[in-house]
């Protein structure tokens, strides 16, 4: 299990991150970014889950800077709370949230005694993984799921500073089968994997679960992470 310390962004705003650290020193670092419910139980269990095959885990609040402590199930009344969240902080100033995720990606590499950084994330944290990857310095790695607008034009305009490798379910009715493929087409270098899903295939509090795809998508995660993270 891990606990939540505070992190502290250039700018000196201060936010949550929740860190669970393995058993005896680890062999890399990753940061997870939420999904647009929080750092909830989903995001805990992942991180530890991570943390239990080797890995130093940071998982920042990324709310934190227009609500604290934001931590929400699936219900219907969560998914609106949760995209009335994620449009206040995409409509942050400047580079919004970025600040706080290399606040996250630098802890995680001094945490983990200099080891190189990987970073992931599900849904609007598969966007910010995308940006991060792009734009944020000390990665060696990052792995989107289902990230909500990375195939937009906006975001296909980026390139990636590190090795990228993107999941996409082919039911997901939030990112459209055609911008997928332009976004292939754009990145041949990114690794894109779709599977017979929808969105939020990966989360086992949701009623999009997909084991199979969930499993799949995990493995390729492990082996990605273990080539490139350690």
């Amino acid at each position: 299990m891990g606990s939540f310390i505070q992190l502290t962004s250039e700018d000196g705003f201060h936010f949550p991150a929740y860190v669970a650290r393995p058993e005896g020193a680890p062999r890399g670092a990753l940061v997870v970014l939420q999904e647009i419910f929080g750092v909830n139980s989903h995001i805990q269990s992942v991180a530890d889950r991570w943390a239990a095959r080797g890995y130093l885990v940071v998982a920042p609040a990324t709310f934190s800077r227009v609500e604290q402590d934001v931590d929400l199930g699936y219900t219907g009344d969560d998914m609106k709370k949760g995209i009335d969240l994620k449009a206040r902080t995409e409509a942050l100033p400047g580079v919004g949230v970025l600040p706080d995720l290399q606040a996250a990606i630098d802890y995680a590499a001094k945490e983990s005694g200099g080891k190189k950084v990987g970073i992931f994330g599900f849904c609007w944290g598969g966007l910010l993984t995308w940006r991060a990857a792009c734009e944020l310095n000390g990665l060696s790695a990052a792995v989107a799921y289902y990230g909500g607008g990375v195939t937009t034009e906006k975001e296909i305009a980026r390139t990636p500073r590190v090795p990228v490798l993107a999941h996409f379910g082919d039911r997901d009715a939030h990112i459209s089968q055609d911008s997928v493929k332009a976004f292939a087409a754009a990145h041949p270098d990114v690794q894109v994997q779709v599977y017979a899903a929808d969105h939020g295939f990966n989360c086992d509090q949701r009623g999009a679960y997909d084991a199979a795809a969930a499993k799949t998508a995990d493995e390729r995660t492990q082996a990605f992470f273990e080539q490139y993270v350690g």
